[in-house]
């Protein structure tokens, strides 16, 4: 008995033996590749039984060890997007081939799109940095029909780079899904016409379904042969802006914090505004309310047109009778060293064109920006160590509920100055005026 339990032990460990590179010869840094899919991408098939599969030309990592985010897909899973689905999605591993099923079986009549997504390792942790896309139907013929569009982050100002892209028909409860690229870009081809709810949403637990504070926005999308869509993610506060404390900017106005941004379409005036000093409750002139972006824009106005007074004021003391040297452009050509003959000049680093975002920049540019502060200018200058306090009512968040901010402004005391130097004892005065020695 125990020669045969030796026997299958001395069997099974070559089984178990890790997969290296052969002796002597070049280690392996292909990723592994799809050879063959079942159903092929295009096929039609209306009695689809079991599962589709993927198989590739090495063994991958089977990814067990990868925990589920949020109640979302786990181990391969996490790299497989099949949709239109209601439900999970039962993800196999066959060493090398991977098996991907719904749970709620394949429903005749519809059009599937199976996606893998890049991060598929083999054994040698090879990654696949591309993903691939199959598309078969259970009935219908695969359509032509595409979507596309790009999506962003509202508030931030930047793309909402891998973020859940879904096109549900209005005619359905369950839609298509899709991740968006490094710079927002979002594509659906092979869909059927028809008019979608398009969501974007900043899936943060990556469980491919939208939770409450995961900014997001929806649009509706009629498609016939192509389409295009632009969203804008931002967190659906069910509860209107709040204040979140004041900070003194200068003598003549203060910053309100808020809870959250702002709607740009429809900023407080100073109807909405009322200061009163504390603790009589005296009443405060409002001058103006202002975004901070608006505030800063008219400081540096200011601060422009004073400086390019003072400088007009120094130009009329300036002594006209000194010879003016050369231009400033002129004598640092005079002083650079002549270029050797025949050297040619440096060529133009094009490093950053190619980076260049203002593709982004210019769809950013099409709306305001949201913001979560406001500066409220006042007719005269803050007392000094006062305290004042604040209410601004009728602020809209960015999905149209309303709120009130409540703050109190304390004003800091100025900074006291420094005490003259005391005088060193018996330090001769040298003001009295020096006896004339020539007189007798």
């Amino acid at each position: 008995m125990r020669l045969i339990a030796v026997a299958l032990v001395a069997l099974a460990g070559p089984a178990c033996a890790n997969i290296g590179d052969p002796p002597g010869g070049p280690p392996d840094t292909t990723p592994p590749v799809v050879v063959a899919v079942r159903p092929e991408s295009g096929a039609v098939v209306p009695d689809l039984k079991g599962a589709a599969v993927v198989r590739f030309d090495d063994v991958i990592d089977e990814m067990a060890s990868s925990p589920a985010a949020g109640g979302g897909p786990a181990g391969l899973g996490r790299f497989v997007l099949l949709s239109p689905v209601a439900g999970d999605v039962k993800v196999g591993w066959h060493r090398s081939a991977i098996s991907i099923e719904p749970k709620e079986g394949w429903k005749p009549g519809r059009v599937y799109h199976l996606q893998l997504l890049p991060g598929i390792v083999d054994l040698r942790r090879n990654v696949r940095k591309q993903g691939q896309a199959i598309i078969f139907s259970t009935g219908p013929a695969i359509p032509t029909a595409s979507l596309s569009g790009t999506a962003v982050l509202w508030v931030e100002q930047r793309a909402l780079a891998q973020g859940l892209i879904s096109a549900v028909p209005l005619s359905d409860s369950v839609g298509y899904l899709a991740l968006t690229d490094s710079v927002g870009h979002f594509r659906f081809d092979a869909i059927p016409p028809g008019r979608y709810v398009v969501h974007a949403i900043n899936d943060l637990n990556n469980n491919r379904r939208r939770d409450g504070r995961e900014p997001y926005d929806s649009g509706l999308v009629t498609l016939d042969t192509t389409a295009s869509a632009t969203l804008w993610a931002f967190v659906h506060d069910t509860v209107g802006p709040r204040g979140h404390g004041a900070d003194p900017i200068d003598s003549l106005a203060f910053r309100v914090n808020l809870t959250q941004p702002l709607d740009p379409a429809a900023p407080p005036d100073t109807s909405h505004v009322r200061v009163v000093a504390l603790p009589d409750s005296t009443p405060v002139a409002i001058t103006a309310v202002l975004t901070q972006a608006r505030y800063d824009s008219i400081v540096a106005r200011e601060r422009a047109v004073a400086d390019s007074l003072r400088r007009a004021a120094d130009t009329t003391r300036h002594d006209t009778t000194a010879r003016a040297g050369p231009p400033p452009a002129l004598a640092a050509a005079q002083r650079a060293p002549a270029a050797p003959a025949g050297s040619v000049p440096a060529a133009r680093d094009t490093a950053a064109v190619r980076t260049d975002t203002s593709a982004l920049r210019k769809l950013l540019g099409q709306r305001p920006v949201p913001t979560d502060r406001i500066v409220i200018r006042v007719a005269k200058p803050l007392t000094p160590a006062g305290r004042y306090f604040v209410r601004v009512r009728g602020l809209r968040n960015l999905n149209g509920v309303l709120g009130e901010a409540q703050a109190v402004l304390s004003v800091p005391k100025p900074p006291s100055l420094p005490p003259p130097p005391p005088t060193k004892p018996g330090a001769r005065d040298t003001t009295r005026v020096r006896r004339d020695s020539t007189k007798s």
